[in-house]
């Protein structure tokens, strides 16, 4: 037999019957004889045969396939999306291709072109740090390709979204800080381009003028990965801002800004308290382990592949689009509360 992937006519050849007797016998159709379904099924088996799925989804008009664009893979909140969605595909009968921006613009159109080329059903996007335009996205729409956001959504795009309250999850973590009682608390903030970064300084600043403590222009730095909060401690540091509390936009800014206090012998949380967001592994092996907002990665992955399953296979697909909220919970550990605080 020719090397190569087997099809149904090497089948076929090889048992002497016709590529149509074939075909309805891996399909148990009733009209194939037993013996002949055995024989066929037995040497689909032994040559490793495996039915061609774009000549199925050509038949279809559908894939069965959903396609993912992550900012970051390695990052443990977006891994634990991508589980939540996987589970649920697979046991739908679904495949997914998982495509990573890496946090940029380009890769993130490269992504889109790709997924849209491979005729996927539907599409799970997370927009990076870069992204300000949005016509990749919107070529789905314009081909009928279903799209669910979460976690980072695109403002004023009509479509389904699952995300969590940052702005509330903000407030309840810098709250928590002043409750602590912190007074003099800096924000390491994300991107302001993504609502999550916009949110979650908002909700920092709703506690402080709440509690009635000073908003100061210093003490709110664009910081969001390990080395800018590295940079944006050393900088407070250096010019005696005065702080003693940090509400970071996410954990590796946090665990960034907390080792490089330690380093310049800044004891936590006796003299500064921090607080991350997401909750990832990290939070709870670190020295000491940290205060984190739990965003339940997995949880919005199943609830977003949920989403979009429904909207696949529905016979109407023009009913409203939905946002689900989800509630994220603060995990007090170590780096925020002390025994005694002066």
């Amino acid at each position: 037999m020719k090397s190569g992937l087997v099809t149904i006519k090497d089948l076929a050849r090889e048992l002497k019957i016709s590529p149509s007797t074939v075909s309805r016998a891996l399909k148990n159709h009733p009209d194939i004889s037993e013996e002949t379904k055995r024989a066929v099924n037995e040497l689909a088996t032994k040559l490793n045969y495996q039915p061609n799925a774009v000549a199925l989804s050509l038949k279809q008009s559908r894939s069965n396939t959903i396609g993912i664009i992550i900012p970051e893979i390695v990052h443990y909140f977006f891994s634990s999306v991508i589980s939540g969605i996987e589970d649920i595909a697979y046991n739908a009968g679904f495949n997914v291709i998982i495509c990573q921006s890496n946090e940029r613009y380009d890769r993130e159109v490269a992504n889109a072109k790709t997924l849209l080329a491979n005729r996927v059903d539907g599409i799970l996007v997370s927009i990076s740090k870069e992204t300000k335009e949005y016509n990749h996205l919107y070529n789905f729409r314009d081909n009928e390709v279903p799209l669910v956001f979460y976690d980072r959504v695109v403002p004023g795009f009509y479509a389904d979204q699952v995300i969590v309250d940052d702005l509330d999850a903000a407030y309840r973590a810098t709250k928590h800080l002043i409750e602590s009682g912190r007074k003099k608390i800096a924000h390491f903030a994300g991107p302001q381009n993504l609502l999550i970064g916009q949110q979650r300084k908002e909700g920092y600043l709703k506690a402080l003028k709440e509690a009635g403590l000073e908003v100061r222009d210093e003490k709110i730095i664009e910081a969001d990965n390990f080395e800018k909060a590295r940079q944006a401690a050393i900088k407070i540091l250096d010019n005696n801002v005065g702080i003693d509390g940090i509400f970071a936009v996410n954990d590796l800014t946090a665990i960034g800004a907390m080792q490089t206090l330690q380093k310049r012998g800044i004891k936590i949380p006796d003299e500064i308290a921090i607080v991350g967001f997401s909750d990832g592994r990290l939070s709870g092996i670190t020295n000491p382990t940290l205060t984190s907002v739990d965003q339940h990665g997995y949880e919005m992955g199943t609830v977003a592949s949920e989403m979009l399953l429904k909207r696949i296979l529905s016979e109407n697909k023009n009913y409203p689009f939905e946002t689900k909220v989800l509630n994220a919970n603060l995990i007090v550990r170590e780096s925020s509360v002390i025994k005694k605080f002066q």
